[in-house]
C-alpha cells in the first residue's frame, strides 16, 4: 500500500514509529503536513493536494493536533470522499475532540464517567457545583489537551473564582467531581480495531494531581480487568474511532472513563509495555484494505 501519515512533525516519536512500522511491512510511506494540504472540490472528482502536488495514496493515518481539529478533519474527510482508507474517520475525530459532545454520547450509551456539569451563566455556579457533589472539583477547558487547561479547585470559593475567570474570558468549561480514591493516577488503554493492544497506568508527579506524562507523570504497564477492557472498547466504538487512547480511572464504584483521544501518543505506551503498537495500527489498515472496500462517505458530519 501507499500510506500517507498526516502529521505536522516528522521527527516526533509517534510519527517516526509509524514510518518504521509501514516500512517494516513493505509499504510506501510519505509524511504530509495536513495544514499544507488543499482540497479540490469538484463534482465527482474530490482531490487533495500537498504544496500544490496531488496526493494519491491508498490509506492515511491521521495525527491531527487538537488546535487544528476543524481543518485537519476536513482534510481527512476529503480523502474519504476520494475513497481512501483512514485509520480514524473524520467524523469520529471531530466527535472525540468536542469534550462536551463526547461526554454526552458516552452518557447516552451508559458508560460510567465522573459526574460532569456544564453551564453558560456564572449565576448557575452553585447549581453546577451541587450537581457534581461540591468541592473539591476538577475544572476543564473544553479545548485543553495533555492536561493543560485542567484545574483542581479544592474549595467552593476557589471553584467559583476559577469558573468566573474562565467565563469572563468566554472560555467553555466542564466541571467534574474529584475522584479522591484515584490518588493522582489514571489508566491509558490503547485501542486498535476491536482489541486493547496495550495499557499503562500513569501516576502524577509529587504535588501534582494530573497524571499526564506531559505534566511530569510516570508510566508503568498494567493488566486491565475484563470490565476495563470492555469499557475502553465500548467508549472507542461509541466515538466511532478505530485507533484510540481511552483514559480511565479506578473509583470506589468501578472504572470511569475520563476521555477518548483520537491521536494518542505512542511513546508512553510503547516504552511502558514494550509492545509494537505502531505495528498494530499498520496491520489494522492492512485488514481494512483487504476486507472493507471504501465507499464515498454520505454519513452526516
Amino acid at each position: 500500500m501507499k500510506i500517507a501519515i498526516l502529521s505536522r512533525n516528522s521527527r516526533c516519536y509517534s510519527t517516526r514509529r509509524l514510518i518504521e512500522a509501514c516500512e517494516a511491512d513493505g509499504h510506501e510511506v510519505e509524511i504530509r503536513d495536513y495544514l499544507r494540504c488543499t482540497m479540490g472540490i469538484a463534482s465527482g472528482r474530490p482531490q487533495v493536494f500537498h504544496q500544490g502536488e496531488p496526493v494519491v495514496v491508498d490509506a492515511i493515518i491521521p495525527r491531527i493536533g487538537a488546535s487544528y481539529t476543524f481543518y485537519g478533519a476536513a482534510v481527512v474527510r476529503q480523502f474519504e470522499m476520494a475513497g481512501v482508507h483512514t485509520a480514524n474517520p473524520s467524523y469520529a475525530i471531530s466527535r472525540s475532540r468536542d469534550k462536551l459532545r463526547c461526554h454526552q454520547l458516552l452518557s447516552r450509551e451508559g458508560i460510567d464517567m465522573p459526574v460532569t456539569a456544564f453551564a453558560h451563566d456564572i449565576r448557575d455556579i452553585d447549581s453546577m457545583l451541587k450537581n457534581v457533589g461540591g468541592a473539591p472539583v476538577i475544572i476543564k477547558l473544553l479545548e485543553g489537551t495533555q492536561g493543560r487547561g485542567v484545574v483542581l479547585a479544592e474549595t467552593k470559593k476557589a471553584a467559583e473564582s476559577v469558573i468566573t475567570a474562565f467565563r469572563q474570558l468566554d472560555a467553555n468549561i466542564l466541571v467534574q467531581e474529584f475522584v479522591k480514591e484515584s490518588k493522582g493516577s489514571d489508566i491509558r488503554a490503547f485501542v486498535v480495531g476491536r482489541t486493547v493492544v496495550g495499557a499503562m497506568m500513569r501516576k502524577a508527579a509529587p504535588g501534582e494531581f494530573r497524571a499526564n506524562l506531559h505534566q511530569g507523570g510516570t508510566a508503568m504497564p498494567i493488566q486491565l480487568t475484563s470490565e476495563e477492557k470492555k469499557m475502553a472498547l465500548k467508549a472507542a466504538r461509541v466515538m466511532g474511532l478505530h485507533v484510540a487512547g481511552v483514559d480511565l480511572i479506578r473509583s470506589n464504584r468501578g472504572p470511569l472513563v475520563l476521555e477518548v483521544n483520537s491521536s494518542p501518543g505512542l511513546a508512553g505506551v510503547e516504552v511502558a509495555t514494550g509492545k509494537d503498537v505502531a505495528g498494530k495500527v499498520v496491520k489494522f489498515l492492512e485488514r481494512q484494505k483487504r476486507t472493507k472496500p471504501v465507499r464515498r462517505r454520505r454519513k452526516p458530519h
